[in-house]
C-alpha cells in the first residue's frame, strides 16, 4: 500500500498513529506531498480528486480517503480494536468528530493567511474558527474526560492529534490555561510511542 502523507497534517498523523497501533507501519510506503486549496502542489489529484490528505492507495482496489475511511479500513485489515461496539461506539465516533472538527477549524485558520492575499485576510473569520475550537475544548474538559481516560480508540486518537496540531500551528493560544484535566491527559498520552513518533513537523 502507498500512503500520500504530509508530516504537518493532523489528519495524516491520525492515520500514522493507527498504523502504529495496529502494527502495520512497515506495510505502507509513505509518499510525502504538499499543497493547499489555491495551489495543489504535489497533491495526489489522480488518486483523490479532492486533492486532500491523507490518501491511501491499496494493493487490491481503488484509492480511499479521507482519514476516517482510511483509519477504519486499516483497523479492519489489521484486526485492531479502535472501534468499540455498542454502546461505546457512538461516544467514540462523536469524539472522533469533535477532534476532526477542531482540526478542520485550525487548518482553516492556517489557510486564511496562507491561501489569501494579506489585504483579504478576515480576522472575524479566524476568530469564528477559534470560537469553534474553544467550545470543543471546553466540552472535552467538562464532559469527555472519563472517555478519554479509557481504552485507546479512534476518538482518543483524533483528539490527541487535534491538540498536537493546535500546539504546532497556534502556539500563542494557551488552550491549557483553563483546562487542567485535558492538559494533564494530553501530556500523558503524548508520551505513548505512537504519538511521540508522529509529532507534527513543518
Amino acid at each position: 500500500m502507498k500512503l500520500y502523507f504530509n508530516p504537518a497534517s493532523p489528519f495524516a498523523r491520525k492515520v500514522a498513529v493507527v498504523l502504529a497501533e495496529t502494527g502495520q507501519s512497515g506495510a505502507v510506503e509513505i509518499v510525502n506531498v504538499a499543497g493547499h486549496p489555491t495551489d495543489s502542489g504535489t497533491m495526489p489529484l489522480s488518486q483523490n480528486p479532492l486533492g486532500k490528505l491523507p490518501t491511501l492507495v491499496r494493493d487490491d482496489g481503488p484509492a480511499i480517503y479521507d482519514s476516517r475511511v482510511i483509519c477504519r479500513y486499516l483497523n479492519d485489515i489489521g484486526k485492531g480494536h479502535l472501534y468499540p461496539t455498542s454502546p461505546r461506539q457512538w461516544e467514540t465516533l462523536t469524539l472522533e468528530a469533535t477532534g476532526d472538527g477542531i482540526m478542520d477549524a485550525a487548518i482553516l485558520m492556517v489557510y486564511e493567511t496562507r491561501s489569501r492575499p494579506e489585504d483579504k485576510h478576515d480576522p472575524a473569520w479566524v476568530e469564528g474558527q477559534w470560537a469553534k475550537v474553544t467550545r470543543a475544548l471546553d466540552a472535552l474538559e467538562e464532559r469527555w474526560m472519563a472517555h478519554l481516560a479509557g481504552p485507546l480508540d479512534i476518538g482518543i486518537i483524533s483528539v490527541a492529534c487535534a491538540l498536537g496540531y493546535l500546539d504546532f500551528r497556534q502556539p500563542g493560544q494557551d488552550w491549557r490555561a483553563t483546562r487542567p484535566a485535558l492538559a494533564a491527559w494530553f501530556a500523558a498520552i503524548g508520551a505513548r510511542d505512537s504519538f511521540a513518533d508522529t509529532a507534527p513537523q513543518a
